[in-house]
């Protein structure tokens, strides 16, 4: 069973930027493709970026493409996401999820979740 944890949330003015990190523990990250989702208050959890096992292969939500980066590090067992342009409506709890496989973007093909991270961008 992998571990998560999500650091580097907070409070951030629109147009700032944040770098989201996740650790992984007990078994390596680099057996799991890793996703990043969040949930805002009142809605559903929502898919942002997702990475595949070997960093090879990113995907996007259109609402962060060309601005959001995923990226992973299997040798730190870390993955990350850099989040940049920030506007109000990115605001939210982060979630990052590991999974062995299945369709990127949706919730239930994660078999590991972390406690999330809020991220605020307001001023």
């Amino acid at each position: 069973q992998v571990q998560l944890v999500e650091s580097g949330g907070g409070l951030v003015q629109p147009g700032g930027s944040l770098r989201l990190s996740c650790a992984a523990s007990r078994r390596p990250l680099s057996s799991y493709a890793v996703g990043w989702f969040r949930q805002a208050p009142g809605k559903e959890r929502e898919f942002v970026a997702a990475i595949s096992w070997s960093g090879g292969s990113t995907y996007y939500a259109d609402s962060v493409k060309g601005r959001f980066t995923i990226s992973r590090d299997n040798a730190k067992n870390m993955a990350y996401l850099q989040m940049g342009s920030l506007k109000p409506e990115d605001t939210a709890v982060y979630y990052c999820a590991a999974s062995r496989g299945g369709t990127y973007y949706i919730v239930s093909s994660y078999d590991y979740w972390g406690q999330g991270t809020q991220v605020t961008v307001s001023s």
